[in-house]
């Protein structure tokens, strides 16, 4: 990808206002001559990235919700303190970072000449950015006020930032306001959309597991495109667990592809009149599988791993398809590949890291070397010191400023949206706040 594709503003966050921005410029390159912790690996004398966490998951089977808000009753939720058992070992800045794993699919995007083509690997990649989320039952670590969080990947050709905005709250349900925009310059195009909701079952009893749902409404504004995507909700007897199904519709509103798959999974898509056609064979029993060649896959519960359950219809295109799970990943808080990275720092990493970074966080460092003691010792301790910077600021004048965003109207949506100043890669880190 060359030097003027470029995220805008890559932003999204729940309730607790982060922001990030993502650039495809010229990223930095830590000098691997630099010391470095024990999670790195040399092969060869080339550094490699981890691929597992220095401990592993901790079990909380002897704790539930249900023993703690019993003993809750009556008290501000903002001063209910859960259990560092029920976290996993990253920053919820370091979580939605992880919507760049399947990055790949923009330098498609970027390098298809027809503008329905790109749209509908952009669906693709705003489908795959929720993917990671599959089986993580666990809440990531409520970021700091003023917490901040880099990821730059060299070989993919990105860099990001995102920030804390504001004191985060304690809740129980999520909903998804930030709007993500991509630009890709190159075809003077600009994206927005913003993510489906999100739902984790059975946080009293039983076993968790988590559904997305809603509709998100992909727009290109430079072509009038839009891509409509329905998360399904499970639905009886869960048959439509995982589903999405939508279209691609040009400025005129004709439908161009049908989009479908599982957000679990993968997703294709289709000519919407050959769609019609295999739709109308299957109500009518005039359907292929008589001749012993079905496009429809019985759902299973134990399904084998690896086996894919989205059903494909004959002429379909993939467009993407997730990346498989290290095989040991439930002894790892069930992370993908690119999550076990997300936390390690790198050779040569923390000399130029601001000291607001997420990697620095004591309490998550503790417990992904499965130190839970320490762990919740830290945790508590951060907590406590966020109430009385909260304190502080009731108390005093000044209102807190973002350091590296600024409010700004979309240019695209015209809606309120936070836009990267600049300077963070100067690496002048000076007047930083003390937040650990």
């Amino acid at each position: 990808m060359n030097s003027e594709e470029e995220f805008f503003d890559a932003q999204t966050g729940l309730e607790s206002d982060d922001s990030g921005e993502v650039s495809f410029k010229d990223a930095l390159v830590f000098d691997s001559n630099e010391g470095t912790d024990d999670s790195s690996e040399q092969e060869n004398g080339v550094w490699e990235r981890r691929k597992a966490l220095p401990g592993e998951t901790i079990s909380r089977s002897n704790f539930s919700v249900w023993s703690i808000l019993k003993k809750c009753v009556g008290m501000e939720l903002s001063k209910i303190a859960m259990p560092v058992e029920f976290n996993e070992p990253l920053s919820f800045l370091q979580r939605i970072s992880e919507y760049m794993e399947h990055t790949h699919l923009i330098h498609r995007a970027c390098s298809l000449s027809d503008a329905v083509d790109r749209m509908q690997v952009v669906a693709a990649f705003a489908v795959s950015a929720v993917a990671s989320q599959w089986e993580r039952t666990r809440k990531p670590f409520n970021p700091l006020l003023g917490e901040t969080y880099e990821l730059i990947r060299e070989d993919e050709g990105y860099r990001l930032i995102s920030e804390q905005l504001k004191f985060w709250g304690k809740s129980v349900e999520a909903e998804p306001q930030g709007t993500m925009t991509l630009e890709l310059l190159k075809h003077k195009e600009a994206y927005t959309w913003t993510n489906p909701m999100c739902c984790v079952h059975n946080i009293i009893l039983g076993k968790l597991w988590i559904e997305q749902y809603g509709t998100v409404e992909i727009v290109n504004h430079s072509t009038g495109d839009k891509c409509i995507l329905n998360f399904k909700p499970c639905g009886m007897f869960g048959k439509d667990l995982h589903k999405v199904e939508g279209f691609i519709q040009d400025e005129s509103k004709k439908k161009r592809r049908v989009i479908y798959g599982k957000w679990t999974e993968s997703m294709y898509s289709i000519d919407p009149k050959l769609y019609e056609t295999k739709k109308a064979e299957k109500k009518t029993g005039s359907d292929p599988q008589k001749e012993g060649c079905s496009y429809e896959v019985e759902e299973d519960d134990e399904l084998p791993e690896g086996q894919d359950t989205v059903t494909v219809i004959p002429g379909s295109a993939l467009l993407w398809r997730i990346t498989p799970r290290p095989s040991h990943s439930a002894q790892m808080y069930n992370f993908t590949s690119f999550a076990v990275t997300l936390n390690e720092l790198e050779p040569g990493m923390e000399r130029l890291l601001p000291p607001t970074d997420c990697r620095l966080r004591p309490d998550i460092r503790a417990m992904e070397h499965g130190d839970m003691d320490l762990a919740s010792a830290e945790k508590e301790r951060l907590e406590e010191k966020q109430r009385a910077a909260r304190r502080e600021q009731s108390e005093g004048e000044e209102e807190w400023s973002t350091r590296w965003f600024r409010m700004v109207t979309n240019p695209f949506t015209g809606a309120e949206d936070w836009q990267y100043t600049g300077g963070y890669f100067d690496r002048k880190y000076t007047d930083c706040p003390n937040i650990y």
